[in-house]
This record gives structure tokens, C-alpha cells and sequence, in this order.
């Protein structure tokens, strides 16, 4: 048992979660003991299996009563499961039994003011309802939207039908992701899909009462996710909702239904903490960039997308997509960046077409950042070819680790706001498999017929330059 536990240690420090999650449950239930049960909601905990840490941890409760690690546990599944009030009540236990301790004191005064401010949610949600009922008794009774007109609710463009709009859901399909999903969609969502399924609507401004990450008042997003598994931004496709939690972190309280224009940062989601998995849910903002603050929005989602308003209201994109464009075609590059540019020989002007690829993203998008369009695949070619010809002994693990000190976390202001790790290991996947890029001897490099191609493409940017 000793040399178990000090297995599990070292593949803690390794971040080998689901080895450890692996050796205690091979044991058999009665060779488990206190510690190794805890051990393994820990690891189950790091591998953001909260609920199953839960369940881990129930077996044990008795035993942990006075244990500051058992609570400390508790409360950090609670904690990412968005269960405020009883993360709350889990660290203050922890505090009491080992106080001062910097981590459990951090998590119980977030806790606290977002158990707060849950509760303040859940009584807006049922002013909300009320209110509603109030204004139109037959709502309830009525099809979703009606009185409603959606004639020119979304917008006609390329890059919706290329990244969200899929065919109207069938039932079974709708079935089948509702069980991959493990909730209940909303019959207002589900009605809105058969009349269009995903897409960029007019109106992409959501008020808000409080202040975010975003803004003061409001919240933007960049699209509504389809039914479907087909088209990169739908529920079920690769970049909807299961990624955006499993991949980006965000707390499993429900389905991801819209993306934002910061790249992955923030999120709209269907919440059913307070409905349960098969009940009407909220809909609420979540912030990664303020450790996954919720926000409420509306008390279902026919009333958010009742409540969308145009962005004129708020009217400060022709500023924002200014200050880009500005950034794209002024900004300082990397110190990286530039010593990776410097060693490029093989075509000209290297730094002045990556601003022209990069001011066009601006230009079609209205703000930097790269997504799954041609333009952005494109830079990801150019990043890759230029750090593997600097650096041409690169692993595939070595060049996820640095890719975010090229343009994303660079520290300089040619920049980009944020990225998915998830998705740079899925495209350098994608290209190895496609044969854009060899993986030989774990050495990652672009093949020749791959670097005529990008090189052609980027010659057709010089005449802009």
C-alpha cells in the first residue's frame, strides 16, 4: 500500500490523473481504504469528473468529518460544479480545521459572494417568470415565439452557413444529443432550430444588470449553435458545448448554445442548476476570464432571444474593429515572433503579408482572432512553418507548449486575446493525418508540398503589402 501511494504521488506531480484514477479502481471495492478513496476523488477532482468525486467522497464522509482534505475536496467539486452555497459550506469547514491556508480561504470567499449572487439569480429568475406570466397568461400555452417575427431575425451570410447552420434536427437526432449531452433541450430552442438551424442572428446584443468582462451593460455574442454535430459551431460539433467544458474549463451546468467574440474567453449557456437536467432552464453568461463568473440573463431562452437588441444600441464596434485593425497593422510582434520572421528567406516581406492575412481576418470579422475560417487555418500553417524552420528539432508537445508565445500570450501588442489548447492539438493532428506535416521520430515538421502550397497562398498577399 505504501508503495501505491507513493506511485500516486509521483504521478500526481505528472498530472497523470487518469493513471491514478486507473490503478485505484482496478483494486477491488474492500482493498480500497480512507486514503485511497480519497486519493481518488482527488484525481477524479484534476480530471474534472466532479460528480464522480462526489459520489467518491459520500463513501467516505464519515471518516473525513474532521479531515481538512476530505472538505477541501468536497468543496472543490461543489465549486466547479457551480454549487456555490455548498462549496461554501465544504471550505468553511476546511478553514476551521487548517486555517490560514491561502487556497481554502480564496475558494471560500469566492464561494461566498458567488453563493450570494446565485441566490440573488435565482430570485431574478422567478421575478422574471412571474412577470411574464403577468405580462401574456398564454404564453405557456402558446408555440414558442408567438406574436414573435422572425422573418429577418438571422443574418445572410457565408460564414454562417459555413461554421453554423446545418440542416433542420430530426427527431432522433435530437434525441440522440440530448442523450450525449445528458440534458433536456428547451422546446423554444428546439422551435427556433427547425426554423433555422444555428446561424449569426441580426440582434447579437444581450442586456445585462451588472457589469462583465465584456461590458457594463450588455453581453455580445457571435452566433447561436445548431442542433446538430455536422458544422463546427453546433451543440455537438467540434467546437460546441462538451468541448468549450471539457476543453476550456467552463462548469458542467448545462448546454453551451452560443459562442462570443473574444475567441473561447466567454460563452452563453443553458443553466439547469435550479431546473435539473430535464426542467426549463436559465440562460446565463460565463466568464473565463473572471474564474467562470455566472452571470444571469434571462429565465429561458425564448426570453433571451425575445430580449436580443442590435449592437447599435451599444454601438462601439466600429471602434473596437478600429483599434484591431490598428493593432494588426501597427502592433509590435513577439520578440519570438520577430526572430522567427528574420529567419525567413524564401519568400519576401514575410512580416508585412502576416499584417495582411491578419487585417483581412479583421476586416470579415470585425475583431482579431482565429477561428476554424481558411484565413485562420492559414495562419496556423504560417506559425507552424516558421517556428519549425527556426527550431527544427520541434516535437509535436514542444510546439503546443510554445504556440501561445508566438501571437496569443506574447506579452506584445501584436496579439490575439485567447486560444483553445484543445483546438491546436486537433488541427496539428488533423495536418499529421492529412500529411501536411511529418511526425517523425517525434520531430514535427511541415512536409514540401505543404510549404509550396502556404507559400503560394501567402504570394497572393504580397500585392496588398
Amino acid at each position: 500500500m505504501k508503495k501505491l501511494l507513493e506511485q500516486i504521488e509521483h504521478w500526481h506531480e505528472d498530472e497523470s490523473y487518469g493513471q491514478i484514477i486507473e490503478a485505484i479502481e482496478a483494486l477491488p471495492a474492500h482493498e480500497r481504504d480512507y486514503e485511497l478513496i480519497g486519493q481518488l476523488a482527488r484525481a477524479l477532482n484534476n480530471s474534472q469528473s466532479y460528480e464522480e468525486a462526489l459520489l467518491q467522497l459520500q463513501l467516505i464522509a464519515a471518516e473525513g468529518e474532521q479531515d481538512e482534505r476530505w472538505h477541501f475536496r468536497a468543496g472543490y467539486a461543489y465549486f466547479h460544479l457551480a454549487q456555490y452555497e455548498q462549496a461554501a459550506k465544504a471550505f468553511e469547514q476546511a478553514d476551521q480545521l487548517q486555517p490560514e491556508d491561502e487556497t481554502t480561504e480564496w475558494f471560500l470567499s469566492t464561494s461566498r459572494r458567488r453563493a450570494t449572487k446565485q441566490l440573488r439569480d435565482q430570485e431574478r429568475m422567478e421575478k422574471a417568470k412571474q412577470e411574464t406570466l403577468t405580462q401574456g397568461k398564454a404564453r405557456e400555452a402558446a408555440e414558442p415565439f408567438a406574436g414573435f417575427d422572425l422573418t429577418d431575425f438571422w443574418e445572410d451570410s457565408a460564414y454562417a452557413l459555413e461554421t453554423y447552420v446545418s440542416e433542420p434536427p430530426t427527431n432522433e437526432l435530437i434525441t440522440s444529443l440530448e442523450e450525449e449531452l445528458g440534458y433536456k433541450l428547451p422546446e423554444s430552442y428546439i422551435s427556433l432550430m427547425r426554423q433555422q438551424n444555428g446561424g449569426i442572428p441580426v440582434n447579437t446584443c444581450c442586456p445585462t444588470e451588472e457589469r462583465t468582462s465584456w461590458s457594463e451593460d450588455h453581453v455580445a455574442i457571435s452566433g447561436i449553435m445548431g442542433i446538430g454535430r455536422d458544422k463546427p459551431y453546433s451543440i455537438g460539433g467540434e467546437f460546441g458545448s462538451r468541448f468549450m467544458i471539457e476543453d476550456w474549463g467552463y462548469p458542467d451546468i448545462g448546454v453551451v448554445i452560443c459562442d462570443c467574440p473574444s475567441a473561447g474567453h466567454d460563452v452563453i449557456m443553458l443553466d439547469y442548476r435550479h431546473c435539473g437536467k430535464t426542467g426549463e432552464p436559465a440562460v446565463v453568461h460565463v466568464d473565463q476570464e473572471d474564474e467562470y463568473e455566472i452571470t444571469f440573463l434571462a429565465p429561458d431562452f425564448e426570453t433571451f432571444i425575445r430580449g436580443l437588441v442590435h449592437e447599435d444600441v451599444y454601438d462601439t464596434s466600429e471602434e473596437d474593429k478600429a483599434e484591431d485593425l490598428r493593432k494588426v497593422r501597427e502592433g509590435e510582434f513577439s520578440q519570438l515572433l520577430q526572430e522567427l520572421c528574420a529567419a525567413v528567406t524564401e519568400i519576401d516581406s514575410i512580416e508585412e503579408i502576416i499584417r495582411s492575412v491578419c487585417t483581412k481576418i479583421v476586416e470579415e470579422k470585425g475583431h482579431f482572432s482565429f477561428h476554424a475560417d481558411k484565413l485562420s487555418l492559414l495562419m496556423y500553417d504560417v506559425q507552424f512553418w516558421l517556428y519549425t524552420k527556426v527550431y527544427p528539432q520541434t516535437s509535436r508537445e514542444q510546439y503546443l507548449k510554445d504556440y501561445s508565445s508566438i501571437m496569443v500570450f506574447c506579452g506584445a501588442e501584436f496579439s490575439l486575446g485567447g486560444y483553445a489548447p484543445g483546438f491546436i492539438e486537433d488541427w496539428i493532428d488533423a495536418s499529421i493525418k492529412q500529411g501536411k506535416i511529418k511526425n517523425e521520430q517525434q520531430i514535427v515538421s511541415m512536409t514540401d508540398a505543404a510549404v509550396d502550397e502556404l507559400l503560394a497562398a501567402l504570394r497572393e498577399f504580397q500585392s496588398l503589402c
